[in-house]
C-alpha cells in the first residue's frame, strides 16, 4: 500500500510540473517545443519492451498494446510535425529557377 501512496503521489507531482511547465510556454514556441518533445517519447516504446517481458495477464496484454499504439503514434507523429516545420523554412529559390528555366526554352 505504501508504495501505492508514493506512485500516486509521484504521478500527480509530474502532472502538476509539466502543467505547470507548458502553460510558461509561449504560443510561437510551442510547436517546435512539442515536435522535439513527442519524437523523444521514443522512450516509451522502450519501457513497453521492458514492461511486455513481465506481463502474463490479458489485461497486461491490452495495456502493453495500447501502449505501444499511443506511443508510436507520438513518435510518428513528432517526427511529421518537425518535418512540416522544416519544409516551410526552406528556400523557395530553387523552385523559382526551376520555373525561370521552363520559360527560357
Amino acid at each position: 500500500m505504501p508504495s501505492l501512496v508514493i506512485a500516486i503521489t509521484l504521478f500527480v507531482l509530474a502532472l502538476l510540473i509539466g502543467v505547470e511547465v507548458i502553460g510558461k510556454v509561449p504560443a510561437t514556441l510551442h510547436t517546435p517545443l512539442m515536435s522535439g518533445a513527442n519524437s523523444i517519447h521514443g522512450i516509451i516504446i522502450v519501457g513497453v519492451v521492458i514492461v511486455a517481458a513481465h506481463a502474463h495477464t490479458p489485461l497486461a496484454y491490452v495495456f502493453i498494446f495500447l501502449a505501444a499504439v499511443l506511443g508510436t503514434m507520438n513518435v510518428v507523429g513528432g517526427y511529421v510535425v518537425t518535418d512540416r516545420m522544416l519544409e516551410m523554412f526552406k528556400s523557395s529559390k530553387k523552385d523559382e529557377n526551376k520555373d525561370d528555366k521552363k520559360d527560357g526554352e
